[in-house]
């Protein structure tokens, strides 16, 4: 099946899920390959069976070069613990699963791969990066995704029973209009070990970069969600040495360093590296 015919299949099986970013109607109809609403805006597919929610260009700083190495990096297996914390903590039952800033998709098509149920999980990633959204659309799974605005989602209210977040920005209001009044909620957030022996290696003892701290982040959450749990979770990932260089460019830590430290680093992997986290669950 054509990616834009499997696009389509899935407008029409999940129509109620969204919404017309001009009138805030619901779509009530899935025509040729695009979403109408009551007043006759429509938003359509492209060849790769995704859509473009935004109603103007945003230039994010996610290039292609970033982006592939992160699927590398991914598919070789960094966040394959966080995966599975994250399956762990979401109901056994089928979800409707929205990834929020799914950047290239990876993270959102292993946790459906490790998800069991007869019945299958209806997921939807998203992401302001159209450069990350093409790329999702090349992976082998079911999940559907899109370019949006975190501020403004192109769904309903209450459609959601599970959003989860892998180091994305939230925008809280908006989780609690699309989530079930019973839904779940689950962000993962960078604690100040992780990924740490890039940044010894990136920047000097006296940089803000060298380390790092997520206290204002959690807070934030817990502001929101006071009876929310947190988890920490830390291992050791061995770099396949092949992608040393790949880890080094699949973060932002890269962007602030300077070129001689980036170049010296290149040439000097490490064995191994830590991944340090909290998941907060609501």
């Amino acid at each position: 099946m054509k990616k834009i015919d499997k696009g389509r299949q899935f407008l029409k099986n999940n129509l109620a899920l969204f919404k017309c970013g001009v009138c805030d109607q619901p779509y009530v109809k899935v025509e040729d390959a695009g979403l109408v609403c009551p007043l006759g805006h429509q938003v359509d597919l492209n060849k790769k069976g995704s859509i473009v929610f935004l109603k103007h260009a945003v230039n994010t700083e996610y290039d292609d070069a970033m982006l592939v190495a992160r699927r590398r990096i991914l598919t070789a297996g960094l966040f394959d613990g966080i995966i599975q914390a994250v399956n762990q903590s979401l109901p056994d039952t089928p979800q409707t699963i929205l990834d929020v800033g799914t950047g290239e998709g990876t993270p959102l098509a292993r946790l459906l791969a490790q998800r069991s149920n007869q019945t299958p999980d209806i997921a939807v990633g998203f992401d302001i990066s159209k450069a990350g959204i093409q790329l999702a659309t090349q992976l082998d799974t079911e999940a559907f995704f899109a370019v949006a605005d975190l501020a403004q989602l192109p769904f309903n209210d209450h459609v959601f029973d599970t959003i989860i977040e892998f180091f994305s920005p939230s925008a809280y209001h908006e989780f609690q209009r699309v989530l079930k009044p019973q839904g779940t909620l689950v962000k993962v957030v960078p604690n100040a070990g992780y990924l740490h022996e890039l940044r010894e290696k990136l920047y000097l003892p006296d940089s803000k970069n060298y380390t790092y701290d997520n206290q204002a982040v959690v807070e934030r959450f817990m502001q929101q969600y006071p009876k929310a749990t947190k988890q920490v979770l830390q291992y050791q990932w061995a770099i396949p040495q092949a992608l040393w260089v790949d880890l080094l460019h699949m973060t932002p830590l890269h962007w602030g360093a300077r070129a001689e430290m980036q170049a010296a680093a290149e040439q000097q992997p490490l064995p191994v590296v830590t991944v340090d986290v909290t998941l907060l669950q609501v």
